[in-house]
């Protein structure tokens, strides 16, 4: 939903008075508000703070976001989801897998850090855990990059087509957050191989199998 005309907000650029409303102005209090964010944290995050980093007034921000957290979960769908990381294909899974994550670990390790940190006290007064957190942010519309991943598999033969639980699917993903929140650095390229060769695809396999066994 955009800011409405009512909102509209004067700035001068470059001695002239201009006027910002709808996208513009958004884009400005959402860019205001994560800068906020990765300075001063959770606690920073405030409509004053943050009103005066965009330039404008609370009352602009209230109506637009009613409380602290329904701007924090804009301000992490515009700028922690906006650029997601492509997903590969190699024309092998165990490929598709080890680029992916280590495409994450460059476009995401510093990011992902950052923000368990800064959201620390996010999660703890809240509840909220990063599995939620990032469920509530994201596009659920789309197959998730790893649901495509085996889907290209199962197209070329490498896996079956078979239901997987979204545990399973996802475990290669965890995995590799869990050793990025662990370190608070990026995940070393042994590691990742790791993850990929020594967990995932066995379990993967181990998938197949239970289901042709079901199936006997």
């Amino acid at each position: 939903m955009d800011l409405n005309d009512d909102d509209a907000e004067s700035e001068r650029v470059d001695g002239t008075a201009t006027r910002r409303r709808g996208k513009v102005l958004e884009s400005a209090i959402l860019q205001a508000a994560w800068d906020v964010l990765g300075e001063s944290g959770y606690s920073g995050f405030t409509f004053e703070a943050i009103a005066a980093r965009a330039g404008t007034s609370r009352p602009v921000l209230y109506r637009r976001w009613p409380t602290r957290d329904d701007l924090l979960l804009a301000t992490l769908r515009e700028f922690w989801w906006s650029s997601p990381i492509p997903v590969p294909d190699t024309g092998s899974l165990r490929q598709d897998a080890l680029d992916y994550l280590q495409a994450a670990n460059e476009a995401r390790a510093w990011l992902t850090t950052l923000m368990s940190v800064q959201l620390a006290d996010y999660f703890r007064d809240s509840g909220m855990t990063f599995r939620r957190l990032r469920d509530s942010v994201r596009d659920e519309v789309s197959p998730n990059s790893l649901e495509i991943m085996l889907g290209r598999a199962v197209a070329r033969g490498e896996l079956r087509g078979i239901p997987r639980s979204r545990r399973v699917i996802e475990l290669l993903f965890d995995l590799f957050r869990h050793e990025l929140l662990m370190s608070m650095q990026a995940v070393p390229a042994d590691t990742i191989r790791g993850i990929v060769d020594d967990v995932w695809l066995p379990l993967l396999a181990v998938s197949e199998v239970r289901q042709e066994d079901a199936g006997t």
